[in-house]
């Protein structure tokens, strides 16, 4: 059930942040889910998502004022791709549009996953802006394996912070990270983002995380934010009933109280919802509208 007070709401309504110097709508739209129907996003027989819909869902996003979408080149399935989605579907791009990706984990033509080395993240970057038709990224994000918590991204960084220098890429960003990596990539070069999974029921250190990313100006932009535990797979299908109960009471989705929860832990929190399906797509920007009361807010951070 969707509150008819939101539903008319553009991305404009969440307010703003800059990423660098690039100024965005803190609603903004992630590209993962497009290249399929269903499923989990990266399942080797993810059925393909019909083309047009999933141009018509992009056009929407924009219509709707999201100047803001994440990506990468390994969102794809059989026969869609992410990237070339969006360069039909928005190119030749608007001035104020700013297109992030992510690089370190890649996939070959069947689906498989595997990790860059620092010498292999240049090709990555020009697979990104082949497919999307541009000539440097506007953000890109360093994406480390869960298995990389204690080991150091000097190098990897480093080899992006060598492709900004030379103009491919404006800014830099990192992505399921600790603490720690902010501190050693902060050393290198400037970070304007830190994208890590985080949403209503987050472990006390994670909260901490986006705290401190706050204070240091950092955005922080989180994924699962409405799929919480489904992950890939998508929202999962049993919601606490205390989290039904208080969508329930404010007439909204649980997605949609998950968003503006999200939004609501601070300024430089950013939110990158993403769908194949035009009516969730409303209903995610309808969200940044979307005020909390006090007793609501804490009473879904005690979840």
């Amino acid at each position: 059930m969707t509150s008819h007070t939101i539903t008319a709401a553009t991305a404009a309504a969440a307010g703003t942040w800059t990423l660098g110097d690039l100024t965005v709508n803190r609603m903004g739209f992630g590209a993962m889910r497009l290249p399929q129907s269903s499923g989990s996003a990266f399942a080797a027989d993810a059925a393909a998502s019909d083309r047009g819909r999933a141009i018509g869902v992009l056009r929407r996003a924009v219509e709707l004022g999201v100047n803001h979408i994440d990506t990468a080149s390994f969102y794809f399935s059989p026969l869609r791709s992410a990237n070339e989605l969006i360069n039909s579907a928005l190119a030749p791009y608007a001035d104020d549009l700013v297109i992030t990706t992510k690089v370190g984990p890649g996939r070959d033509p069947s689906g498989e996953f595997h990790w860059a080395a620092p010498e292999q993240l240049r090709g990555q970057v020009e697979e990104n802006l082949r497919q999307l038709g541009r000539d440097h990224l506007d953000v890109v994000n360093l994406r480390l394996p869960s298995s990389a918590a204690g080991t150091s991204l000097a190098e990897h960084f480093g080899a992006l912070a060598e492709l900004r220098t030379a103009g491919l890429i404006r800014h830099l960003g990192i992505s399921n990270v600790a603490a720690h990596h902010l501190a050693e990539a902060q050393a290198i070069a400037p970070v304007v983002c830190v994208q890590n999974p985080y949403g209503v029921g987050s472990p006390a250190e994670e909260h901490a995380f986006v705290d401190a990313c706050g204070e240091q100006g950092v955005a922080f932009v989180p994924f699962f934010a409405i799929a919480g535990a489904g992950k890939e797979s998508g929202a999962a299908g049993q919601e606490s009933e205390r989290l039904r109960a208080l969508a329930e009471a404010r007439g909204v989705s649980v997605a949609q109280l998950r968003l503006a929860w999200t939004l609501n832990r601070g300024p430089h929190v950013l939110a990158i919802p993403g769908t194949g399906n035009p009516d969730h797509l409303d209903e995610n920007i309808a969200a940044g509208a979307l005020r909390l009361t006090p007793e609501e807010i804490a009473q879904l951070s005690s979840l």
